[in-house]
């Protein structure tokens, strides 16, 4: 999918946001954002609250999580610069954020209030047609997500996302790719426990497929993940 190149303090990152969105148009768009930062382990946004900002990430790395109503945090998907959350505040009607966004490292955000950002879906249809998609992408990755809680096992569902970590946030090595995760967060994320978390992974060190140090993993082989059946 062709990506637009953001202007200013954003001039490297990319974003589907934009795609597509003629340059004097764009102009505007960005001029109409805010520039913010936020430092790693910020609460941008809480579940619940008024939907009234829309967030592109332009640094840094952020991430979706869900407090259920026993106080559990269900770590949701990770954000890497060029991704958006927030698009409840393009929405005719009031709405409130479903879920919650915090850093995971310093980062910078354009942010837009609700009723700039209406306004400018209002000159530029485009812009709403984009945050559509992204919404629809997101929908996607959540239905899949379900899927996998109710149909897959334990070691599947951690096998997926140390997949998508690769895949979304991770920096490619000599022996594979690696991102930063804590044995807490990928039990989160795949509804396992920490103990079956902890096993997987021993297993998948133990076969080569992954390595662990410093707090980070390395995802060596996809293969490696499944046990080969005869």
């Amino acid at each position: 999918m062709p990506t637009s190149e953001l202007a200013g303090t954003a001039k490297n990152v990319k974003s589907r946001l934009l795609d597509g969105i003629a340059p004097p148009d764009l102009s505007v768009i960005l001029a109409a954002g805010r520039q913010r930062q936020f430092v790693s382990n910020s609460v941008v946004v809480n579940q619940g609250n008024p939907a009234n900002h829309l967030y592109l990430l332009t640094k840094g790395r952020a991430r979706f999580f869900f407090n259920t109503p026993d106080g559990k945090k269900v770590n949701l998907l990770w954000l890497t610069p060029g991704e958006i959350f927030g698009e409840s505040a393009l929405l005719s009607n009031s709405s409130s954020y479903l879920v919650s966004t915090e850093t995971l490292t310093d980062s910078s955000m354009l942010v837009w209030d609700r009723d700039t950002l209406r306004n400018l879906a209002g000159c530029c249809p485009r812009l709403l047609e984009n945050a559509l998609l992204i919404a629809n992408d997101y929908l996607a990755w959540y239905v899949a997500d379900h899927v996998a809680l109710i149909s897959h096992t334990a070691r599947q569902r951690l096998a997926r996302v140390l997949v998508c970590l690769a895949q979304t946030i991770g920096k490619r090595v000599s022996d594979g790719f690696e991102f930063d995760a804590k044995n807490e967060e990928l039990a989160s994320a795949a509804n396992v426990t920490a103990f079956t978390t902890s096993r997987l992974l021993s297993e998948w060190r133990s076969n080569g497929a992954v390595l662990k140090r410093r707090g980070k993993v390395v995802l060596r082989s996809r293969d490696g993940l499944f046990p080969r059946t005869i």
